[in-house]
């Protein structure tokens, strides 16, 4: 995973606690998850390629 070791991982997760509180990781992560999935969406359209294409002759 980006070559962080599990040690790594666990001091990043524990500085995100610190910093944020447990409250506000779910939403954090929740926010995370949408961002990534509306990125990945707008990749896989069909007419994206197009779109670069298009953007690339201007």
């Amino acid at each position: 995973m980006f070559g962080l070791g599990w040690p790594e991982v666990a001091i990043i997760a524990i500085a995100a606690i610190v910093i944020f509180g447990p409250k506000k990781i779910p939403e954090l992560g929740s926010a995370l998850g949408k961002t990534l999935r509306g990125f990945k969406e707008e990749v896989q359209k069909p007419d994206a390629e197009n779109d670069i294409t298009d953007l690339d002759q201007e």
